[in-house]
């Protein structure tokens, strides 16, 4: 016997995680987690599991970034105005838009969600049309509703349109004979008020949760070059790559980060973004108003030129670069040891990468170096016919999607008191999520459907943790 507790011993100490090993004489050796597994974020990490969670902002930044995160707070969280106000400082909402403020989308800085009925608005889902593409393969808005469709406006101003979600149920089974339904969106657009859609594709996009940006937008593109294997080079079906996309402000090419599809390179771009397109706030970044061919926007008040400051506008970038990353929860249970052995051994780390250290953030040193684990790699995949949108975006393809990082995702029912995954939500749960990949996910959700059940539990019991 004592032969059999000196391995046993070594393998708990050097950490090797084996699942379900027994020795000869059927003695169970424990599983381990790795060294400080439970910090996702590194020094930004913050351990907090109420409803609250993906609001702290992150444990290591300065003082000064501390009070600027404080202000960055208030002007994502508050309602912007119609303009001319007394808030000066936040008035020229609109003229179109899909919500009053950003958190009207990410609440509590959390996940946005499918409207729970037709007609429902800032639920945190939108349409983006697209008509074709054109310079660097950036999507060619449609010529009367835009690139996004906005459902609501200021008084005065008629809104664009609204749409409709209905759901069809498909059924399936796992190779134990159980069963399962999986449920597919499709959007009808009504009310249009702006003449005919000439958009050959509507995308439906679903805000994702804000934990840890600054730490993805500080990790080395080299890293991200590394990732990937565009051509499949060494044969296991999967080929990510990176999207290349405009960056505004520097007047550049650069790898996209951020969105969906991977085609925001910066966090600015993308907040900026956001205020453009959901909030119809200009900024030095996009100067420009949303207006439909109706709506003449000069003779609309607006909030100035730009209508947020470039401080201010700094000061959200902060604010959404330095939210901290929730730490796990139960990393160290056997049974979530269990489902993380089962999620690699389904290949499923071959895409959602979990460990990879950040290089030097440009402006916010707490984000430098940093040992962080997102589950992700931030390149696009093929995910197959059935979650395609047939939009591309930059050299996204249709059927193409950026692997979305895991972290923080299993306290958004906490947060956001919804389980809704994908893109648009259609996944009503982890279980739901995992089948509704294919393309270069077939494989693994093959190896999942062939679990036993109580194996699938334990692995999504593992996805509660992160």
């Amino acid at each position: 016997m004592l032969n059999v507790i000196k391995p046993i011993l070594i393998i708990l100490l050097i950490g090797v995680n084996l699942a379900g090993c027994k020795t000869d004489d059927n003695d169970y050796i424990a599983l381990v987690p790795d060294s400080r597994e439970e910090f996702s974020g590194g020094l930004a990490t913050i351990f907090d599991v109420s409803p609250n969670a993906f609001g702290f902002q992150a444990p290591n930044l300065t003082s000064e970034e501390g009070l600027d995160f404080f202000v960055g707070n208030s002007l994502f969280n508050q309602n912007w105005v119609t303009a001319p106000a007394s808030t000066s400082a936040r008035d020229g909402l609109g003229p179109l838009f899909n919500a009053r403020a950003c958190s009207g989308c990410h609440f509590k800085d959390g996940r946005g969600r499918p409207p729970s009925f037709n007609g429902e608005i800032s639920h945190g889902l939108l349409l983006r049309l697209n008509t074709g593409n054109g310079v660097f393969g950036a999507p060619i808005p449609d010529a009367n509703y835009g690139g996004q469709l906005q459902d609501q406006s200021i008084q005065a101003v008629e809104t664009e349109a609204a749409f409709e979600t209905t759901y069809q149920e498909i059924a399936g089974v796992y190779t134990d004979g159980s069963s399962y339904s999986l449920r597919k969106p499709t959007y009808t657009l009504n009310s249009l008020t702006q003449g005919p859609l000439t958009a050959n594709h509507i995308s439906p996009r679903v805000a994702n949760h804000m934990s840890g940006m600054g730490l993805l937008e500080a990790i080395d593109e080299s890293t991200l070059l590394d990732f990937s294997d565009e051509n499949d080079s060494n044969n296991d079906g999967i080929s990510g790559r990176p999207n290349y996309v405009w960056d505004v402000a520097s007047n550049e090419i650069r790898v996209g980060r951020f969105g969906w599809k991977a085609n925001q390179p910066t966090v600015l771009q993308q907040v900026a973004g956001a205020f453009s397109g959901d909030l119809g706030i200009t900024t030095s970044i996009f100067p420009e108003e949303n207006c439909p061919p109706t709506v003449i926007c000069e003779d609309i008040p607006n909030g100035g030129t730009p209508e947020i400051s470039n401080e201010n506008l700094d000061k959200t970038v902060l604010y959404s670069s330095t939210l901290a990353v929730p730490g796990r929860r139960d990393w160290d249970n056997q049974d979530v040891l269990e489902g993380k052995s089962l999620f690699e051994q389904a290949n499923c780390t071959d895409c959602h990468i979990p460990k990879m250290n950040t290089g030097t953030h440009p402006t916010i040193d707490a984000l430098s170096n940093q040992t962080i684990r997102p589950y992700t790699d931030l390149l696009l995949h093929d995910m197959g016919e059935g979650l395609a949108d047939g939009s591309q975006d930059f050299l996204a393809t249709g059927n193409e999607w950026r692997t979305p990082p895991l972290w923080g995702i299993g306290l958004i029912e906490t947060v956001n008191d919804h389980t809704f995954l994908l893109h648009d939500g259609r996944a009503r749960n982890f279980e739901e999520a995992i089948l509704w990949h294919s393309g270069e996910a077939e494989s693994s959700k093959n190896n999942f459907k062939n679990f036993a059940s109580s194996d699938r539990q334990k692995l999504i019991l593992f996805l509660k943790s992160l």
